[in-house]
């Protein structure tokens, strides 16, 4: 009996061990997590009010100091490319299911898993910063999932005077008297009525290069992409100086700034899509 016994409960031990590493296994298998990591020149961003003290300051390329209150943007269109060349997309047309708001107060945001993935090497990441044209309208019953995560009272990434997401939102303050900062992109319309017409498409392409192939296959890797948002104000393509006023050049606050101001921002973010495709991105390491 006693032989008996042990031999159940062995037997149950390996069946456990068994079943867990069975689930283990279908929970990573053929994922990929995308890890955002939001920084001023290499040091992660701490984001407070006016006079907090632990708030990360940065120093732009003009003298002006600036630090972040709050700090969000969507990613979407996320193409993986193959070492053979191969494009792999990922839910491209569907909000719910292919784009996030990164959102750098909840950490759990930072985190974007692409599940199911065709198994393989993979040499590059392609992802838009914004939503491209042909998606970016408000459509809580298509895509009801992102409609929610966007539109939610501590998000608002939606235009309330148009038909659109926003891109990025980002508000703060600068100067030795901390100026509200506040810095709002995202495609803009033009007419007064329907049909729109596009005005100025403020949607990016990033693309990056690999240092490391990603490995998708029996386990789970991670891709770790820093955006260093010192290039907001000190761009590949723009160096701006932020002015507080009235007049059509002052950009420090989304009421004022013009389109024409805001594309220096979108610039700067994204790349102006010719001489720069990754702006502020940049990828640090593949962890396989």
């Amino acid at each position: 009996m006693k032989s008996l016994t042990s031999y159940i409960t062995l037997a149950l031990a390996v069946f456990t061990v068994t079943s867990c590493s069975k689930n283990e296994s279908q929970t990573v298998a053929n994922n990929l997590t995308l890890h955002f990591n939001n920084t001023f020149k290499g040091k992660t961003i701490v984001l407070g009010d006016a006079n907090s003290i632990t708030a990360t300051k940065n120093t732009s390329a003009a003298g002006q100091v600036h630090h972040f209150a709050e700090l969000k943007y969507v990613i979407s269109n996320i193409r993986l490319v193959k070492a053979d060349g191969g494009e792999i997309p990922y839910n491209i047309n569907d909000l719910d299911k292919g784009a996030a708001v990164i959102d750098h107060a909840k950490p759990q945001t930072l985190d974007v898993i692409l599940s199911n993935l065709p198994a393989g090497e993979y040499a590059k990441i392609k992802f838009g910063l914004g939503v491209k044209n042909e998606l970016n309208t408000l459509d809580q019953t298509r895509f009801p999932n992102f409609y929610a995560q966007a539109g939610a009272n501590d998000t608002k990434m939606m235009w309330e005077w148009g038909s659109g997401y926003r891109f990025t939102k980002i508000e703060g303050f600068y100067g030795t008297d901390n100026k509200p900062l506040s810095i709002h992109t995202g495609s803009t319309v033009q007419g007064s009525k329907e049909p729109f017409v596009q005005g100025v498409d403020a949607y990016r392409e990033i693309t990056l290069d690999l240092p490391t192939h990603a490995i998708v296959g029996a386990k789970a890797s991670k891709i770790m992409i820093n955006a260093d948002f010192n290039g907001l104000l000190s761009g590949k393509t723009n160096t701006i100086t932020l002015s507080t006023g009235t007049t059509d050049t002052d950009n420090a606050t989304p009421n004022i700034h013009t389109a024409k101001e805001m594309v220096k921002f979108v610039d700067n973010l994204g790349g102006d899509g010719k001489s720069d495709v990754a702006g502020i991105f940049s990828v640090g390491q593949v962890n396989n």
